[in-house]
């Protein structure tokens, strides 16, 4: 087993020292701003192809994955489409299209085999750490749902990504899956479910720690905290100056930058429109937040070693999808429900209320009104979440887990999520409710604007980052031969290949420690077991 990477303090206290070493005079070959999943990401890989470039993340906090990424800011707990059925929309002829549901499960494949391959070069720790096998299900009561998910899942088992997930539409089956869904239920109730072996929980806030820790142990890269981007202006020789304020002792310095990334949450937008490029100023966002009810009792926990998604309501965005979570947070397993959704004008967590508002411009505020116009039900969706008491907020607990008891379960605030708005020309406002990756004409110069299913598909993206910024570099056999050293299938079509995708799930199963069941046991019946978890520090939100 490999061993985790020295622990540095990821603290504000580091800050000034961790500035040093970055010449000024000197221009970086990227400057990543924020120090979230995406950022670490794109860092690590680019720290492999390009051992000698000098990087630089900045980031406004004291700390690294402390909004999007945290575990308890963010849902993406290893979205790879098993469970989501946002993902698998029934067309007018009443056929299930899982074009979406492919691609995403592809793209966490991706992901699977980059966690696998730093693990075995020690550049990540124990993988329990960050990763556990949780099973994914859906879980649908009512007859038109059950037909719905009866065809889902005919519908995916047709592709080997989709191997091992299992039908039924039996009480007895189910309770065997999820025991807590499934106590108090009415006797006859017509439900169903779907259970895949193969899903995980994956806390993106460790894992964007080790890898940053990781990214910090060459001294070519720095981390530089509490440091707020004022302005980014385009210089004539074609670098990128940036100029950032430190919020420690209220002083500024600029860097210079030959290509920046932009991987800040809900922050990229305003940031991105700081740049003065054409590509963002088709853009607008709308914030969406989120809450979840949580409990720690030990006798519920180890009731359901699932993750549970059910169908979101009418109008509802994909992040708003209802499920029961298993999660692994700060050495704990609990268990969360929801999300809620909350509305405020802050585009970050710990942002400012006039975040949005900040963001609108000339450009964006008429696709903003049409979106608003065009989308009454995400409108009046979000209405009603905000004027939710705790009573029905209890009652929809009580849907997924019928004898659930509001002493169990607390309340806890999420993150923020900004959902994107294209000036699509003549259609006018779109509501994107996926990831967009926005580059510069001349790929000096991008961002990752969006949510779901964004922290689980980090991999995918920045390969498909680099592939805009670096087009050149990418298509050569050295940067080809080391990504494909990380990533052995990559640019692979798993989907085609049964034999490709065995070998990733096996081999990737093995490294991350996870269950890896063979096609013979898939059927066999499930038993309960607590997940492996590591030491933390106390649960606290």
């Amino acid at each position: 087993m490999s061993k985790s990477p020295l622990h540095l303090p990821l603290s504000m206290s580091a800050s000034h020292a961790m500035t040093a070493n970055v010449p000024e005079s000197s221009p970086l070959d990227m400057l990543l701003i924020g120090a979230g999943i995406m950022s670490a990401t794109l860092g690590t890989f680019l720290q492999d192809v390009e051992p000698t470039w000098r990087i630089e993340m900045v980031e406004r906090l004291p700390g690294v994955a402390e909004e999007s990424s945290n575990g308890w800011n963010n849902a993406g707990t290893g979205h790879s489409a098993l469970a989501e059925l946002n993902y698998t929309p029934q067309r007018a002829d009443g056929s299930i299209d899982i074009s979406k549901a492919i691609s995403i499960n592809e793209a966490f494949m991706v992901s699977r085999q980059f966690w696998a391959s730093l693990v075995e070069q020690g550049r990540l720790g124990n993988p329990s750490s960050f990763i556990n096998t949780t099973p994914h299900m859906s879980f649908v009561w009512g007859d038109d749902n059950v037909n719905f998910l009866r065809k889902r899942a005919e519908s995916l088992r047709n592709s080997c990504l989709f191997r091992g997930m299992a039908f039924s539409d039996e009480a007895e089956t189910i309770q065997q899956w999820a025991p807590l869904i499934m106590k108090g239920r009415r006797p006859g109730e017509k439900v169903a479910a779907t259970h895949s072996p193969f899903g995980t929980d994956v806390n993106f806030g460790e894992l964007t720690k080790q890898l940053i820790e990781s990214l910090r142990q060459r001294d070519n890269f720095n981390l530089s905290l509490r440091q707020e981007v004022r302005t980014i202006t385009r210089l004539k020789n074609g670098l990128w100056q940036v100029t950032l304020q430190n919020l420690m002792n209220n002083t500024s310095r600029t860097v210079t930058a030959k290509h920046i990334f932009i991987g800040a949450g809900g922050g990229a937008l305003p940031l991105l429109q700081k740049t003065g490029i054409d590509e963002a100023k088709k853009f607008a966002g709308f914030p969406v937040g989120g809450s979840f009810l949580v409990t720690e009792n030990q006798d519920l926990v180890q009731q359901h070693l699932a993750k549970v998604y059910g169908k979101a309501s009418v109008g509802a965005p994909p992040m708003s999808v209802p499920h029961v979570d298993t999660r692994v947070l700060d050495g704990k397993q609990v268990l969360l429900f929801g999300p809620f959704a909350t509305f405020s004008t802050k585009f970050l967590k710990q942002g400012s209320l006039l975040d949005m508002f900040g963001s609108m411009t000339p450009n964006n505020i008429v696709p903003m009104m049409q979106v608003g116009a065009r989308n009454f039900g995400l409108v009046k969706y979000l209405i009603g979440q905000v004027l939710l008491t705790d009573k029905n907020r209890l009652d929809a607990l009580r849907e997924y887990v019928p004898h659930a008891k509001a002493e169990d379960w607390r309340l806890v605030v999420a993150g923020q999520r900004v959902q994107v708005i294209e000036n699509d020309g003549s259609k006018g406002g779109t509501l994107k409710l996926g990831t967009e990756i926005i580059t510069s004409q001349d790929g000096t110069i991008s961002a990752l604007l969006g949510a779901s299913p964004g922290a689980s598909t980090a991999a995918q993206a920045m390969l498909e980052v680099m592939g805009r910024i670096f087009k050149d570099e990418i298509a050569s056999e050295s940067w080809q031969q080391k990504i494909k050293q990380l990533i052995p299938y990559w640019k692979t079509a798993l989907n085609d290949d049964e034999q490709a995708t065995e070998q990733v799930l096996k081999h990737t199963s093995e490294v991350l420690e996870l269950d890896y069941p063979t096609p013979d046991s898939e059927q066999e019946a499930v038993t309960l077991s607590p997940l492996p978890i590591t030491e933390g520090e106390p649960l606290s939100v």
